[in-house]
């Protein structure tokens, strides 16, 4: 115990140790608030959403009653939908930073409503918010390495090698304490501050995985920085070295990976999806409405038998061609996911070959903000929109009045629960 002392003082004595632990853990105290900041932004938002929610379809109800028509309850009713972040998500925002997590949908055609909140791609989004993540894959190497870039180099330089070989009992157990203490105080650093904030979200033993993952990461450019040293180089030498291994693993690489990903699996953007999604809706308006109606009844036939649609517009046949819309577009919707999902697929067999990546999507996957959470909540609001859809269609095609009770009745969005982790990692 004495020597593990000894050596956490000589340590402490370097004028770059307690301003590197220090600084290591103001930037993952100041990651950790910052995520807190935002999934509690994004908590209050979801609150503040649900009794709007309620003032809007009172609002609705109050007129529509009225008359009782159908066709106006299901258009003007937006109902909301939304997706609580998880307990862990403070410190992966992930795909919630660049992603929709609340949206207002009606009983109309969805491709266009899922995917007109869709800013820009989100698998462009590197390296991302200041996040605990961001501290952890980008930040943390640099200060592992400016601690342990001239461990033996600094000794040599300085003449003191042949003298502590001669006093150490083991030379290579001297090492190995020095590469542990300052490995091991950096990761308390960073972890210590995410380990409250897990405390304060209400994570609690599910941090531990997250702090596996990154403990891993730590050992991994522990190594790195034990290889630079065994190369006998100077102390210069060693860090420059270092620096150039740190861009090219966390930046380089990744980045040309990823470039490579998006070349070799072509996904066209949302709002193309959207723009063909309208154009098959508007032209429902200028087709007959005979050809319509024998459409829509091809994949529900169980309205084929109510009164026919007959004159000008008719609420039957308006939502028949905005469902044929979604329709329409079907195909190319589910060929947008696949290709987003063959992208993520490759992402996380890249993590198995690069550290960096391979912490991310873990770290990500973890706290649940990864691509497959975010599918997940789009899959979640078309089941929830064909909820709507077979609640409003016996009203619209039976021409029931739609009165006020009826708005009790219809289906309420049902959030899956957060803050807890998967249980089975995806297939890579």
């Amino acid at each position: 115990m004495s020597l593990w002392a000894h050596e956490l003082r000589l340590f402490l004595r370097q004028r770059i140790a307690i301003p590197a632990l220090l600084l290591m853990a103001f930037f993952s105290a100041a990651s950790v608030w910052a995520g807190m900041a935002e999934i509690s932004r994004q908590r209050e938002v979801i609150a503040r959403i649900q009794p709007q929610q309620a003032e809007d379809e009172a609002a609705v109800a109050a007129w529509v009653s009225e008359e009782g028509d159908p066709g106006n309850a299901a258009y003007y009713t937006f109902h909301a939908t939304w997706d609580a972040p998880s307990n862990l998500a403070f410190a992966a925002i992930g795909q919630r930073d660049v992603a929709p997590f609340v949206l207002r949908v009606r009983a109309l055609a969805l491709e266009s409503q899922i995917h007109e909140g869709e800013n820009y791609n989100a698998e462009m989004a590197l390296p991302g918010r200041f996040d605990w993540s961001f501290v952890l894959i980008y930040l943390a190497p640099l200060f592992l390495i400016a601690l342990l870039h001239d461990l033996v180099s600094g000794e040599r330089e300085a003449g003191r090698m042949t003298l502590l070989g001669v006093m150490a009992h083991s030379e290579r157990g001297l090492w190995a304490r020095r590469i542990m203490l300052r490995t091991s105080l950096l990761f308390a650093a960073l972890a210590l501050p995410f380990a409250a904030g897990a405390v304060l979200s209400g994570a609690g033993l599910m941090a531990i995985p997250v702090l596996g993952a990154a403990a891993l990461y730590f050992v991994f450019w522990a190594v790195i920085c034990i290889l630079a040293g065994r190369a006998k180089l100077g102390s210069v030498a060693n860090a420059a070295t270092l620096a150039a291994c740190w861009l090219i693993l966390t930046l380089v690489l990744p980045a040309l990976a990823l470039l490579a990903i998006n070349s070799g699996i072509p996904v066209r953007q949302g709002v193309e999806l959207t723009l063909a999604q309208r154009e098959a809706v508007h032209a429902g308006w200028d087709k007959p409405k005979e050809a319509t109606m024998r459409a829509f009844f091809r994949h529900h036939p169980e309205w084929r038998d109510t009164a026919p649609v007959e004159g000008g517009f008719h609420w039957k046949w308006y939502y028949a061609f905005q469902h044929l819309g979604d329709l329409r577009v079907s195909s190319q919707a589910r060929a947008y996911q696949a290709g987003l999902q063959a992208r993520d697929l490759w992402t996380r067999r890249l993590g198995y070959v690069l550290p960096a990546v391979g912490a991310q999507v873990a770290i990500h996957w973890l706290a649940e903000t990864d691509l497959a959470a975010q599918l997940a909540y789009s899959g979640r609001i078309r089941a929830f929109h064909e909820r709507l859809r077979r609640f409003y269609y016996p009203y619209i095609f039976n021409d029931r009045p739609f009165r006020r009770d009826d708005f009790d009745r219809a289906p309420r969005w049902v959030d899956r629960v957060g803050g807890a982790a998967r249980s089975q990692w995806p297939k890579a």
